[in-house]
Order: C-alpha cells, then sequence, then structure tokens
C-alpha cells in the first residue's frame, strides 16, 4: 500500500472546542474529527505570551494524541497581548469591560500557537502574529458589547467576525488568525506533514 493511501486512511481531529476553528477548517475543505483536549492553560510565572500560545498548542495536540495514535492532531492557542499584559477569555463582564478597555484606541496583537502532531508523535509547531487597532470607545459601547454573549470565550474579549468587526480600524497580518485559526500556517505545516490536500471546494451545503 502506497504512503499517500496510508495517510488518507488516517484521520485528522481538531483537538479543541472552538467552532470558529473547526469552521476554518471545514472552510477550505478539511472535515476533522473534534476532540477536547484536557489542560491547564493557566501561564507561568514570567512565561512570555509566545511561550504560553506554543506551549499549550503542543501539550493540547499531545493531549488528544496520545489517544488517538494513528491520526494527525491538529491543535492552537491564542492570546491577545496589549500593554505588557497577555488577555485571555475573560472570567466575567467586570473582565470583559477592563478588556475592552485596554484595547479602545490603540493597538494589539493577537498570538497563536499552532501545533501538529503527526501519527509518528513527532510535533510540527508555528506561530502568527497579527496587529489589530481598535476606535476609541466610549464607555457605552463597552458596557452594550460586554453585555451580550460574543466576548465570553474568545481571547481578548471580542470577535472580529462579529459585532465587534464595529470597533476595528486597521489590521495588519492575517484576518483568520485574529478569527481563531492562522490558515495560513495551518497550509504550511499540514504541507510539511505530506497530509493530504483538503478539496478546496469549501463547506457543504446544508
Amino acid at each position: 500500500m502506497s504512503s499517500a493511501r496510508v495517510r488518507r486512511q488516517r484521520p485528522m481531529i481538531l483537538a479543541s472546542r472552538s467552532p470558529r476553528r473547526l469552521q476554518l477548517l471545514r472552510m477550505v475543505g478539511l472535515r476533522p474529527l473534534v476532540r477536547v483536549p484536557c489542560v491547564d492553560e493557566s501561564p507561568r510565572p514570567r512565561e512570555s505570551g509566545r511561550a504560553v500560545v506554543v506551549r499549550l498548542a503542543e501539550s493540547k495536540a499531545m493531549d488528544v494524541a496520545r489517544r488517538h495514535p494513528r491520526a494527525f492532531v491538529l491543535a492552537a492557542d491564542s492570546l491577545v497581548l496589549v500593554a505588557g499584559q497577555m488577555l485571555g477569555k475573560p472570567s466575567g463582564r467586570e473582565d470583559a469591560r477592563r478588556m475592552l478597555g485596554l484595547l479602545s484606541g490603540g493597538w494589539h496583537q493577537v498570538v497563536t500557537g499552532v501545533a501538529l502532531v503527526r501519527p509518528a508523535r513527532s510535533c510540527l509547531v508555528a506561530i502568527s502574529r497579527t496587529r489589530v487597532r481598535f476606535a476609541s470607545l466610549t464607555p457605552e459601547e463597552i458596557r452594550r458589547y460586554a453585555a451580550g454573549d460574543e466576548p465570553y470565550d474568545k481571547a481578548g474579549a471580542y470577535a472580529i467576525q462579529g459585532a465587534a468587526g464595529w470597533f476595528v480600524e486597521e489590521i495588519r497580518g492575517s484576518l483568520s488568525n485574529v478569527i481563531g485559526l492562522p490558515l495560513e500556517e495551518v497550509r504550511r505545516l499540514l504541507a510539511e506533514a505530506r497530509f493530504p490536500l483538503p478539496s478546496l471546494r469549501g463547506p457543504a451545503r446544508p
């Protein structure tokens, strides 16, 4: 049996509960299985944002790969960096308002680590950085946005593909990275791992 045929028989797993990451992969024709990793996502003392996202992406991918040794396992982790602070997912409304206040009227950086574990258990890693500039938000805009459901499972408390697109004045770098998964890095890692190309037909019609 050819090596290409063997690769086709090995599933791809997305080690994430994020619907945005799954949607992005489906958009290019990939159909991964979804398995949720069990990993402590707390940053370590004096750990940089770059180190956090790379470590957590690797940990998530390896956690799922141990349970599915014949699969290609893809994982990612994202943070927002602003004013020397790392912003993950907000813990509640007050925390979301605090984060939005930090983002208001300036630039921040979205950093994502991506890890791909091959069936041989070797792990490929990439990192993506995107700069985003927010308009100056009024207290009322912050209050209204934080009152909805959108901020609460997103790093930095906003979804650029949702209502928070209203706040974005400029973006430099990968848009898919800000949404949750840098497709250009995923493409590079899959090519390096010799994973079969996706169909590129987009998502199937309902």
